[in-house]
């Protein structure tokens, strides 16, 4: 008999945070108090008059098809958008709007990447990028990031990665899960390099309006114009303006790569939500008084949630610019017994924090940084107090 599963789905890696997840979500349904840091979301609502736009466009009967690229006003909003936030000039036509950004990560791997091309992937990484990579036929390379740069590459360890085979960079800044923003110079330096190899640049940017501070994130795909022709810009709305479950993402690309982008994705989905797609013309031309709020809120909870791990003993956290994410460093702990339960990785960490403290978090090896966890700091500061009481308990405890 025939293999009943396409041989492509063997090259996808199973969650290594889904039986945490799991566990989590069990104890709390039993009514258990558990704190979670794991979520990836904003808390926060989505804004009222990006609300009532999306119950206008049903009241008017926007329920129908929309081109599979997504609505002219829509793709015009966009491009206005990168022309004020990234001095980048595009048409409608180099747009494409999908279901996430996630969607449009895939849709743009999917157009680049041929079998055997090797991709380069900055650890750690979003635990998505290599499992696109892999479904796409390609083969993540990855470059170990630093604590001491603050999680982020360099232009000369980027060289020292290239091979004959390198199709593709995936850059992501403001990162997920580092929080680690590239200054303006930094991401010259790197678009360079891509230029002088002529590899392609992935460049997720979904949390680019979320950061902290002075440093503020640079496109890379306005280093030049050859640069430009070389790279994929993705965003979308989820983060900035709490739109999650929308499902919107939209990615900039040169014009033969849109172009492929789009007749692939007018087979494979048709088109996004026409009401969320409204919904997202609203957000994208409304005043950003919601965005500045939000990111005001998450510079408080980011710098609360630092100062309670510099008070835990045996444990550092590499400080984030950007996103909504702590890696805290770990392995300090390993080797370490609680109630008799041994510490080898961060899999047994976050388990064990679990079970004895009912405290959810993000194994650091799901990333590519085994000697980590990540904490989003997207709940309340009464909640963060709480976790961090938590945590600080349970490593006090370990033998």
């Amino acid at each position: 008999m025939k293999n009943r599963i396409a041989s492509r789905m063997s090259a996808i890696s199973p969650s290594l945070t889904l039986a945490i997840s799991a566990k989590a979500k069990a104890m709390k349904s039993a009514g258990e108090s558990v704190v979670s840091f794991g979520v990836g979301e904003p808390d926060f609502n989505t804004p009222q008059h990006i609300i009532e736009s999306a119950k206008n466009a049903l009241d008017n009967g926007h329920t129908k098809y929309t081109p599979s690229s997504g609505l002219l006003p829509l793709r015009k909003a966009i491009c206005e958008k990168f022309k004020k936030d990234n001095n980048l000039e595009y048409e409608p036509s180099q747009i494409i709007v999908s279901n996430g950004a996630k969607h449009s990560i895939f849709n743009a791997c999917y157009a680049l990447i041929e079998e055997g091309d090797e991709v380069i992937i900055p650890a750690p990484y979003w635990l998505t990028y290599p499992e696109v990579v892999k479904v796409c036929g390609g083969e993540p390379k990855y470059i170990e990031c630093r604590k001491e740069n603050k999680f982020k590459f360099t232009a000369k360890d980027l060289e020292k990665a290239i091979t004959p085979k390198t199709k593709m960079l995936i850059f992501n800044s403001p990162s997920n899960p580092t929080g680690a923003v590239y200054t303006e110079q930094e991401v010259r330096e790197i678009a360079k390099v891509c230029e002088e190899k002529e590899i392609f640049v992935l460049s997720d940017e979904i949390y680019e309006k979320l950061c902290y501070g002075d440093i503020k994130p640079f496109s890379i795909a306005s280093c030049s114009e050859k640069m430009k022709e070389l790279t994929i810009t993705v965003n979308g709305v989820s983060k900035a303006y709490a739109m999650t479950g929308w499902r919107i993402g939209y990615l900039a690309a040169p014009k033969d790569v849109a172009k492929a982008i789009d007749s692939f994705q007018s087979h494979a989905t048709s088109n996004a939500c026409s009401i969320a797609q409204y919904a997202t013309i609203e957000a994208l031309n409304s005043p950003e008084a919601e965005i500045d709020a939000m990111v005001h809120t998450f510079d408080n909870r980011r710098k609360k949630l630092l100062k309670l791990i510099s008070g835990i003993d045996g444990v550092t956290a590499v400080e984030p610019d950007g996103a909504f994410y702590v890696m805290m460093v770990i392995d300090g702990l390993y080797g370490k017994s609680y109630k008799g339960r041994q510490i080898n990785d961060s899999v047994s960490f976050a388990d064990m924090l679990l079970d004895g403290e009912k405290v959810a978090t993000v194994p650091g090896v799901s990333f590519g940084a085994g000697d980590c966890i990540r904490l989003s700091y997207a709940l309340s500061e009464e909640d963060i107090e709480e976790g961090l009481r938590r945590i600080k308990k349970f490593v006090s405890e370990l033998e």
